[in-house]
């Protein structure tokens, strides 16, 4: 079984990447006649559009996505989204779950540019792009996102990783980004988001991809970002993620 797997991946692999590829490139223009033309609400549906289809691409990998949320999502208030990060593929399923929130991403920079509709939405929407290497940059951007989120009522998304963890358990998250956003945002709510078994859709890297993975996301209790200090706002953050990910993963 092992190895029929590995031999359909390859073709798997090349339609995926086929239908992923056309998307992209023609929800490029669509997105600049949506945002130049009828506006950010049409830029945003757009976008939401595109990631669905991005998310129901990977049905071609007999692979699927489910979502979890046991918790009412709160309304008329900025959301800040806390996520480990796993792969490529955390992203549009964002989209397609926390719709009516729209997800505004914080990215590194180098993603602002080449790559068809991903880097025109990075640089249209109200995400924003971080320079990695400049830590006065990275938080002053944050700090003016904070701000912005918190007259908007924005939802943001940060994965504090910091970089894409190729095994189950996260690595160590960064305080220093969600801080800076926080003490921007008091009124904001952190919803902790875990995404398990997203990492092995690349685990032998971008060719072929996994087949037949199960990816599971699970948002967790909603937290007011002012109801308690921020070093147990954190630590409480970063427990439901590891914990519901450490009970799908016991021997990791």
């Amino acid at each position: 079984m092992t190895y029929f797997l590995k031999i359909i991946s390859y073709p798997l692999s090349v339609l995926h990447y086929l239908v992923f590829g056309l998307l992209l490139l023609i929800f490029h223009p669509i997105q600049w006649v949506c945002f130049n033309i009828f506006g950010r609400k049409a830029h945003r549906a757009s976008v939401i559009i595109m990631n669905i289809g991005i998310t129901w691409s990977l049905f071609f990998l007999f692979s699927r996505i489910k979502f979890i949320n046991k918790y009412e999502i709160p309304k008329d208030a900025p959301l800040i989204i806390v996520s480990n990060h796993q792969s490529t593929y955390d992203i549009p399923p964002m989209y397609r779950y926390f719709s009516k929130n729209f997800p505004n991403f914080v990215s590194k920079k180098e993603l602002g540019k080449g790559i068809p509709s991903v880097s025109y939405n990075l640089r249209h929407g109200d995400n924003v792009l971080i320079d990695r290497s400049d830590r006065r940059q990275a938080i002053s951007t944050l700090m003016e996102f904070g701000e912005k989120i918190e007259k908007e009522n924005l939802t943001a998304v940060i994965f504090p990783e910091g970089t894409r963890s190729k095994i189950a358990i996260p690595k160590p998250f960064r305080e220093s980004g969600l801080k800076m956003m926080v003490k921007k945002a008091p009124s904001s709510y952190i919803i902790p988001l875990s995404i398990n078994n997203s990492w092995r859709l690349v685990r032998k890297g971008s060719f072929p991809l996994g087949v037949g993975i199960k990816v599971t996301m699970e948002a967790h209790e909603p937290i007011k970002s002012d109801s308690m200090s921020f070093e147990a706002l954190f630590e409480k953050t970063e427990g439901a993620i590891k914990e519901a990910l450490q009970k799908l993963n016991p021997n990791s």
